[in-house]
């Protein structure tokens, strides 16, 4: 096995405590996503207008446009097109209630806790390098969010629902950056392996779900079993729909929580990038939900990283250079303030079921505040050039 240089110290310590996981995740720093790969490359020697419409096609299933496809493009939807036997539709049900009604905390664990603990790893080194925090970040958090969103409406994993368009969408959009960033002269491949490797897909998705349910866990969400292996299961099949390989697809929350366990032993020390992105990320919170006065801005940002500092820990908090919280905040106040509150909200619904409804109302179009939706739908072009300054929109 070839182990880039990065992984070298972390992957002893790591096979020190779970050696077969270790060695799969530092195998799979070099494997990308063969067959979108390779339709990416195919597509790359045809006209780009006539790529997008043949991707456009396949995914809202115009066969007779398909046909006329190379055969990577053909093959690549083939497939995709029938669920795991593992996918039971029906069952996420579940995790859509869990969702929506934990839907401002779940919001806070993302922001405040998953997506900065992927930005302490290798994973940061891609954003970086293309930009597009830096040139877009709003839209991108903004498209992150209506992802999400979409993954958790009800029959947003069947074939024709935008849960399910998204995650394939997203695995289209790796494979193309990661072609660009092969061909860039700014990738260190002997030292971080494949650009958007499947170690890092598949220990990105153990972070939107098993790690957030912790976060949520901390925030005060409240949630059945059945709920958490309903929503826990919704991820894994958007997961499987991005390209993460079975071998490093997490099976169950157990399972997922060791293979991120597992993945930030094997990962360097937070770098450079990590620091400049997990800040950027959290200064970017407030354009996200559209506060524009810089005194709101920096009042809630600094929240933000009181909310982050809470679930990440101070280690991790320091490595990323957060600003020393004030004397009197604690992780104990902030993470017991939104417990207490969440309690209240709890007692108001069981008292007040008119006032839980309007409530519940509020929250979802909080969502679609801080989602992107263009008006002429789904996007399925794909960036043009490694740099986000540099790329056509899409």
């Amino acid at each position: 096995m070839t182990i880039p240089s990065d992984y070298l110290d972390g992957y002893e310590q790591a096979r020190a405590v779970n050696p077969d996981l270790a060695e799969k995740y530092v195998a799979h720093t070099t494997v990308g996503d063969p067959d979108a790969d390779a339709m990416m490359e195919e597509l790359a020697t045809i006209d780009a207008d006539v790529g997008f419409r043949f991707l456009q096609a396949g995914m809202d299933e115009e066969h007779d446009v398909l046909r006329d496809a190379p055969a990577t493009v053909q093959s690549f939807f083939q497939g995709i097109e029938n669920p795991p036997d593992w996918v039971d539709l029906e069952s996420f049900g579940d995790g859509v209630r869990l969702f929506h009604k934990n839907s401002k905390l779940l919001l806070a664990g993302m922001l405040g806790g998953v997506l900065v603990e992927g930005f302490s790893t290798n994973i940061s080194k891609s954003f970086f390098i293309t930009g597009r925090l830096r040139d877009q970040g709003v839209r991108r958090l903004q498209q992150n969010n209506r992802q999400m969103i979409e993954l958790f409406f009800p029959g947003g994993m069947m074939r024709q629902g935008d849960g399910w368009k998204l995650s394939v969408r997203v695995r289209m959009v790796h494979a193309q950056v990661r072609r660009l960033l092969a061909q860039s002269s700014d990738w260190e491949h002997d030292a971080w392996g494949v650009p958007l490797s499947a170690a890092h897909v598949g220990f990105a998705i153990t972070a939107f779900s098993a790690r957030l349910l912790r976060h949520m866990r901390s925030l005060g969400a409240r949630y059945s079993e059945e709920e958490a292996r309903s929503f826990m299961q919704i991820w894994r099949y958007s997961g499987h729909l991005m390209g993460i390989p079975d071998a490093i697809l997490y099976e169950d929350e157990e399972s997922a929580l060791e293979l991120f366990r597992i993945g930030l032993l094997c990962e360097p020390a937070p770098s450079t990038e990590s620091v400049v992105l997990a800040n950027s990320l959290v200064n970017s919170a407030p354009l996200v939900a559209g506060i524009t006065s810089s005194e709101e801005r920096r009042s809630l940002s600094g929240y933000v990283y009181h909310v982050s500092r809470a679930l990440i820990g101070k280690e991790l908090a320091d490595q990323l250079n957060y600003p020393e919280p004030a004397l009197f905040a604690t992780s104990f106040g902030v993470l017991a303030w939104f417990r207490v509150n969440e309690k209240y909200d709890t007692l108001m619904r069981r008292l007040f079921p008119n006032r839980a409804r309007d409530s519940d109302f509020a929250n979802f179009s909080a969502l679609f505040d801080v989602s992107n939706y263009d008006e002429e739908g789904i996007s399925y072009r794909l960036p043009t050039h490694v740099y986000a300054e540099e790329s056509k929109r899409w």
